[in-house]
């Protein structure tokens, strides 16, 4: 079908041919089906399941007690709101349905902004009424010190630092190497996020580290353990690899610094699209702001800990942080489609719920943490954001060095290609034949009317 292959392989400005590529990058449709029963359509065994289930809840339990009331409220409305995002809402890129990782964004979305139109003493209550023990909560950085006595290094100080927050810390690199599947990128996010801790350090004190202690322990050790088992899963599994710095139609390093030097200079006076995925400035913005929202991510982390007084250890600290890594994964999938793309004009509907959730998180923190965000230094934030961006332009510049030099050329893949994975061997030959084909009747087309024009114009003898 060469008319099917060519729509998907040019730049097409038809709104069908863009609607459909969208289409696939947010509602992937799933071919390798390994249990049928839950890709089929069950609408009337649902709905009866539904409503015999909540007249059974509503009838048959005792109503007496207020807090067990909103308990069963709120987990039913949670699943049935569920039940209908399955239904309703689109399928991700995963061969596993993520509609329900969708729908509990939007959920996690909406209870954010309830909680900012509420004021401090109803939040506090309404975390009392989850955890009546949140009551006797103390800040860490109450109770604990930090980054005291940095000099004195000895073998008992540094393995009585392995505890369970280390260990968090190498399961949870390799669950980010996992999602972000780039040994450059990773690494920059590691170190960028010890940076991050010494611009806020005058905001949070348990930011407050030895200098032992964040290069060797967290960077190398736990850091990088964790990205090392991470991306050896990832080609334990052959997953897909993400490759962030590749730029499209420029294969020079001195063409991509040009590039990037020449879009700051008007080349006409007309519309310019600057996230145009064959634009070596529009991936450095690109992976400049993931990296913003990666950190701003890992900043709400603590400052919501700090602020609303509970512990690293506490439920509500881990469900989050767990609740986070699983909404992330669409979330990097369909950024890397739109950044990689260049028939994506939008980002999918995860990636801009997450966004969302980000920086309605910080609004959070902001409004109900004043007083904390009063003693904020500009200067310091303004340098954080410098550094972030010229961290950022030495890893995307060193990837793509590492890849000329060292790597293996491979080719770009659009996001509706997907051949490494879904298209046999015959559909890529068949299409292939179908493109020769229609080149070879071009080429004879074009012979035959430039050899009509050239005898038309022989002069006649006799």
């Amino acid at each position: 079908m060469p008319s099917l292959y060519t729509g998907c392989h040019t730049l097409s400005k038809d709104d069908v041919n863009y609607r459909m590529h969208f289409r696939m990058i947010n509602e992937q449709q799933v071919e390798d089906i390994t249990i049928e029963f839950f890709y089929r359509p069950h609408t009337i065994t649902l709905l009866t399941c539904t409503v015999l289930s909540l007249m059974y809840f509503a009838f048959t339990r005792d109503d007496g007690n207020p807090d067990s009331n909103i308990w069963v409220g709120l987990i039913l409305m949670i699943s049935f709101f569920l039940v209908i995002s399955v239904l309703a809402f689109p399928n991700g890129k995963q061969i596993k349905r993520d509609t329900e990782v969708i729908c509990l964004s939007v959920l996690y979305f909406l209870f954010l902004v309830f909680i900012i139109f509420l004021n401090w003493q109803q939040v506090k209550q309404l975390m009392y009424w989850l955890d009546p023990n949140l009551r006797y909560a103390k800040r860490e950085a109450d109770i604990m010190e930090y980054a005291e006595n940095c000099h004195v290094i000895t073998w008992e100080r540094i393995l009585s630092h392995f505890d369970i927050f280390a260990f968090s810390h190498f399961w949870g690199w390799g669950m980010k190497a996992l999602l972000i599947r780039s040994y450059g990128l990773c690494w920059t996010i590691s170190i960028t996020w010890e940076l991050t801790e010494l611009f806020f350090m005058h905001l949070l004190p348990n930011f407050a580290e030895c200098w032992w202690d964040q290069v060797i322990l967290d960077i190398l050790l736990c850091n990088g353990g964790g990205i090392w088992l991470g991306m050896t899963v990832c080609h334990f599994l052959e997953m897909r690899t993400y490759h962030w710095a590749s730029i499209k139609d420029i294969h020079t390093t001195t063409g991509k610094i040009k590039r990037a030097v020449l879009q700051f200079t008007p080349a006409s006076w007309t519309y310019v699209r600057w996230f145009d995925p064959k634009s070596s400035l529009q991936r450095v913005m690109g992976v400049y702001l993931f990296m913003i929202i990666w950190q701003l991510t890992e900043l709400n982390t603590f400052f919501l800990k700090h602020i609303f007084v509970f512990p690293a250890s506490h439920a509500l600290s881990w469900c989050r942080i767990l609740f986070v890594g699983i909404i992330t994964a669409p979330t990097v999938r369909q950024y890397y489609a739109y950044l990689t793309d260049t028939r994506c004009k939008r980002v999918g509907t995860q990636c801009w719920v997450f966004g969302a959730i980000g920086f309605l998180e910080a609004l959070v923190c902001i409004k109900f943490g004043q007083d904390l965000f009063s003693k904020t230094q500009i200067l310091y934030v303004i340098l954080w954001l410098l550094c972030l961006a010229f961290i950022t332009f030495l890893c995307l510049y060193g990837m793509v060095w590492y890849a000329e030099s060292y790597g293996p050329r491979e080719k770009s893949l659009s996001e509706c290609e997907e051949s490494t994975y879904t298209e046999s061997t015959d559909y890529m030959s068949e299409a292939l034949k179908g493109t020769v084909t229609l080149i070879t009747n071009q080429i004879k087309r074009l012979m035959k009317v430039y050899s009509t024009s050239v005898f038309n114009h022989l002069p006649v003898k006799g």
